[in-house]
């Protein structure tokens, strides 16, 4: 074996990279002095590209394939070095390997509320979050853009930037879409596909792409959706009115509960003592009793419950006040034709002397005075 034939197969070399972490996106194959052997023997894998930087310029980029690192298959290295050697010395260069494969499953997400002008509720703060994907799809540009000379570059060091480009579009399109909020669950396939488009350009100029961007939830502020909340109950209530009658004896069951309840105990006692009737007429698991042969006329109907009133004045509203009461502030002139006034059942606020049952309270009250008393 010659000297020659010797050193020209010390310098045989196989470069290469296999990838665990699954975050590292470029890699950079590690010599001392960043020496590279002639003929060495380039492995690149599916998923991989390996981009040459000679002297600080980028000379090549190499898909999936194997390579023997020679002049006859690397002419810009040819134009840049002059092997002048006989045994054909390394040549200083480095090899950086970047992932092209899809890195899923990213977050990102709304800091701070968006503003967006809905066309039922008005102004509205909106939140929102989902996930992406990111692959590289130009490498060199990649390297130049985005990594520099860094020796291992991970999907952390770049997605918070991109965090940032989704929600700026994000917040743009939103805006402008005129989706009613209440529709957006049912678009929130096309926003996607949309503000993606909308991000393409800029990111093209990283040399990556965004093959997937998902909306998972558009959410609006808690006191919102309480209000929202409350207005399925009273849709899924169906009649108005018996809707307030519920609400209403919800109110009085719990002014009965209260200590010192008055009135409200008083009507608490009758309706519990109606529904305590109706129960012993059912009997035991809804059963008649051996009593049930006797005639329903010799059970005594149940006690009527009265109506309480609620009034109206100066912006504020008082009350429950019985019948009673209400006649003894007529007389005490606290109460007059013209204030308004409700009970559970009633539509909306009337005028006293427009009840039929209360307009009576200003019929037994004496006349006026005459001028020449």
């Amino acid at each position: 074996m010659g000297i020659f034939d010797f050193l020209t197969g010390e310098f045989i070399d196989v470069i290469h990279w296999t990838d665990d972490t699954r975050d590292t996106m470029v890699w950079r194959f590690e010599r001392e002095g960043h020496a590279i052997k002639y003929g060495a023997k380039l492995t690149v894998r599916e998923g991989q590209a390996a981009v040459f930087v000679h002297e600080g310029q980028l000379a090549d980029v190499f898909t999936p394939g194997l390579y023997m690192l020679e002049t006859n298959n690397m002419p810009v290295l040819t134009t840049l070095n002059h092997w002048d050697h006989g045994f054909r010395s390394p040549f200083k260069s480095e090899i950086y390997f970047v992932n092209t494969t899809r890195f899923n499953d990213l977050k990102w997400g709304t800091k701070n509320p968006i503003m967006a002008r809905d066309p039922e509720f008005g102004p509205v703060r909106l939140r929102a979050f989902g996930t992406y994907s990111v692959r590289v799809t130009d490498p060199a540009r990649f390297l130049t853009e985005i990594v520099g000379t860094d020796g291992e570059f991970t999907m952390d060091e770049i997605s918070f930037q991109l965090r940032n480009i989704i929600v700026q579009e994000f917040s743009r399109t939103i805006a402008g879409s005129g989706i009613p909020v209440l529709d957006m669950a049912a678009n929130t396939a096309d926003l996607g596909k949309l503000i993606a488009a909308q991000i393409a350009p800029t990111i093209q100029e990283y040399g990556v792409t965004l093959p997937e961007l998902y909306i998972e939830n558009i959410s609006l502020p808690p006191a919102v959706e309480a209000a929202l909340d409350k207005r399925t109950s009273v849709g899924l209530a169906g009649d108005l009115g018996r809707f307030t009658q519920y609400s209403a004896a919800e109110a009085m069951t719990a002014a009965a509960r209260q200590p010192g309840g008055g009135m409200g105990a008083g009507l608490g006692m009758g309706m519990g003592m109606a529904m305590a009737n109706q129960m012993a007429q059912a009997g035991p698991w809804g059963a008649a009793p051996a009593q049930a042969a006797a005639p329903a006329a010799a059970m005594p109907p149940p006690p009527p419950v009265e109506h309480v009133w609620h009034i109206a004045a100066g912006g504020q509203t008082s009350g429950p006040f019985s019948k009673a009461r209400l006649g003894r502030m007529a007389a005490e002139g606290q109460l007059s034709r013209d204030t308004y006034v409700w009970t559970a059942g009633q539509d909306g606020w009337k005028r006293a002397e427009d009840v039929q049952e209360l307009a009576q309270l200003f019929t037994i009250l004496p006349p006026p005075p005459p001028m020449d008393a």
